[in-house]
């Protein structure tokens, strides 16, 4: 876009504008990560930065935007002579979700490395973004295997392309910026520490403010250039402070009680690591330069911590991010340190407002703790006409565990993930077959047998192996797919004893815990009194159902019925959105039915609709008491799948059983 929104335009973000200008200033802080929901101008804040960054000094025809002043003795492209560089803008390179590995490290062409003995290779967007910005929207629905390569390029600075004996090495130093929408699922750690800063954006909720960004945006729709040209006086002002702020840069003094404080509070938030320290030592130093100073005060430690340190204090993907401004100031004040003095801070922020708080988010509230009822039997159950009555206060959840692997039998084909057996782009060889479309993994072996028996029809002279395009073969990999895990948990009266309906939550919170880090899709559906809930449609956002979960009620009757068949509904909904996802269903339930005419018989003719689709399910049997009645075995067997009980779906059992199993066998022996 010729024109793009003006940075200086932005209503409010302040964090977000502060964070953003903090890395203009000093790329080493390592990136931003931008939380928040849609419609926050996260995306137009980041697009509008790349145009208030200093121009670039590159080696003319460089594809790899080597610096004229050091230029990188590996390039491609080189040997570089020495000589007088050209200018070009910083660029911004976006990283589509769905790019594939060719695009975003650059492709060989095969055929000719095969035919010809040269390296034919075509830069990818991490070429392109040397030295610029690499901005990925929605950065949490990226394919794992990209993030493992965009990890590797942030770690090393530069991009390796291994194939086939070829190798290619170039520079690849960017800046990274992420948004996402925490509904839509969590990062993984690793990529998640790898981001510098993290701000969380929202809508303002002042109706002034609001009626501000709608005049302003229709402004800018109806008129670009004209908006622009209004805000070019801004946006120079904050172009030359950003300049001034990169020169003053290696001349801001960090001392020793900043040090001193940094190190204190991360330690007293116990983070993990030492990339904290050293990005809120960056940062601190970049807040200084940007203030006009030359001095770390305890306020550039402050501003530092609330921006770098809250997604490093998670512990799981069901913890919410953000500081406790208390310990925060009591830490700073207990080790405050005697050469920071409080001078006049500098100016304010862009726009005059100081340039942002780094507002953590709020803590959400923990699950009701009070009010439950002893477990009543289903004859006994106060009813209403609803069949909701003997309702309870939800339970908390029992302590998360690690449980057992489950996965889909078969090989499938859907995204990538680690749960079960699966054709993928990454992964170990299995075979060859012809191509489709596009080469993106050869097979050499299969290549060579295809082409060695027409060499001499072709006319093969000398050494080099006569390969033409029909001879070339995919390799065909198997790894690992995420899957969709559906949750169908009985909240009837049966399950409803407190202790009883928090080993339950704290068995499904350890299943969620186990599809976060296996890249699976999650979805909920509760039954209860009279009918059943879809409590969370299917979602990566494993985080909300964790949520939900914790705010289950419980009571009533068990329509064991009209859950199985809410859950077979979902899926046939999902299956029409994403049909290569293989389902895994995941019933929670003591096996009981109960309401309406024949229950049980309903309930069977339900579970049997997914022994007819082949879905692949797993029914934990919640049944409790001396007296057991079998009754989720019998329906694990209706629904074509297997049964474990709590306790069996402990990962600690499964290797205790082993161990229990070995021992008795050697002393057999």
């Amino acid at each position: 876009m010729s024109n793009p929104f003006p940075f200086t335009a932005v209503v409010g973000q302040d964090d977000l504008r502060l964070a953003l200008l903090l890395n203009a200033v000093s790329p080493a802080v390592g990136g931003v990560l931008v939380r928040g929901e849609k419609g926050t101008a996260k995306s137009t804040a980041v697009r509008a930065l790349s145009v208030l960054l200093p121009v670039v000094a590159v080696v003319p025809g460089c594809r790899f935007s080597c610096d004229p002043a050091a230029p990188d003795p590996a390039c491609p492209d080189g040997p570089h002579e020495p000589g007088p560089g050209a200018e070009r803008p910083a660029r911004m390179v976006e990283l589509p979700v769905g790019a594939s590995e060719d695009r975003l490290v650059g492709a060989l062409d095969i055929e000719r490395a095969l035919s010809e003995g040269v390296k034919a290779f075509e830069p990818g967007l991490l070429a392109d973004a040397h030295r610029g910005i690499l901005y990925v929207d929605e950065v949490n629905l990226l394919h794992d295997h990209l993030v493992d390569l965009l990890l590797d390029a942030a770690a090393m600075g530069a991009s390796y392309v291994e194939r086939e004996g070829v190798s290619v090495r170039h520079a690849s130093k960017f800046l990274l910026v992420g948004t996402m929408n925490p509904e839509e699922g969590e990062l993984r750690p690793q990529l998640l520490d790898r981001f510098g800063l993290t701000v969380e954006v929202a809508a303002s909720r002042e109706p002034d403010q609001r009626v501000e960004v709608v005049r302003r945006r229709l402004a800018y729709d109806d008129d670009p250039a004209a908006f622009a040209a209004r805000w070019a006086d801004e946006e120079t002002a904050v172009r030359e402070r950003i300049t001034a702020a990169r020169k003053l840069l290696p001349s801001v003094r960090l001392g020793d009680g900043a040090l001193r404080q940094i190190a204190a509070t991360c330690a007293a938030f116990e983070v993990d690591g030492m990339r904290a320290d050293i990005v809120m030592a960056r940062t601190a130093t970049a807040l200084a330069a940007w203030a006009g100073r030359t001095e770390v005060l305890a306020e550039d430690v402050r501003q530092a911590a609330l921006l770098a340190l809250p997604h490093r204090r998670r512990r799981n993907p069901f913890d919410a991010p953000g500081l406790d401004e208390n310990k925060l100031d009591e830490t700073l004040e207990e080790f405050g340190g005697s050469d920071d003095e409080d001078p006049d801070p500098g100016p304010d922020g862009p726009g005059g407002d100081g340039g942002g708080g780094g507002q953590p988010p709020s803590e959400g509230p923990e699950g009701g703790d009070a009010g439950a009822r002893p477990e009543a039997g289903e004859s006994g159950e106060p009813q209403t006409p609803g069949g909701g009555a003997g309702e309870q206060q939800p339970a908390r959840a029992g302590e998360p565990f690690r449980t057992k692997a489950l996965s889909v039998p078969g090989v499938g084909e859907g995204a990538a993930g680690r749960r079960s057996r699966a054709r993928t782009e990454q992964g170990r060889t299995t075979g060859a077959r012809r191509p489709r479309g596009a080469l993106t993994k050869l097979h050499l072996a299969a290549t060579v047998r295809a082409a060695a028996p027409h060499q001499r029809a072709r006319g093969r002279a000398g050494r080099g192996l006569v390969v033409r395009r029909d001879d070339l073969r995919q390799a065909v990999k198997e790894g690992r797919e995420g899957n969709l895990v559906l949750f169908v948990v009985d909240a009837s009266g049966s399950m409803a004893a407190r202790q009883r309906m928090g080993a339950v939550k704290g068995a499904v919170l350890s299943l969620l815990l186990d599809a976060y880090q296996r890249r699976d899709k999650v979805g909920l559906v509760t039954f209860r009194g009279s009918g059943a809930d879809v409590a969370l449609p299917p979602t990566s956002s494993v985080d909300a159902a964790a949520a939900r979960l914790e705010s289950l009620p419980t009571g009533g009757r068990t329509p064991l019925a009209a859950g199985l068949l809410r859950a077979h509904d979902v899926l046939r909904v999902e299956r029409l959105r994403d049909s290569v996802r293989r389902p895994l269903v995941v019933v929670v339930t003591d096996g009981r039915a109960t309401g309406g005419p024949e229950p049980v018989a309903l309930a069977g003719r339900a579970a049997r609709l997914f022994a007819a689709d082949g879905v692949a399910s797993v029914v934990v049997d919640c049944e409790s008491g001396p007296v057991r009645l079998g009754l989720a075995g019998r329906l694990a067997q209706e629904l074509g799948g297997s049964a474990v009980t709590l306790d069996e779906l402990r990962a600690d059992a499964i290797a205790g059983l082993v161990r229990d199993v070995q021992g008795t066998s050697r002393r057999a022996a």
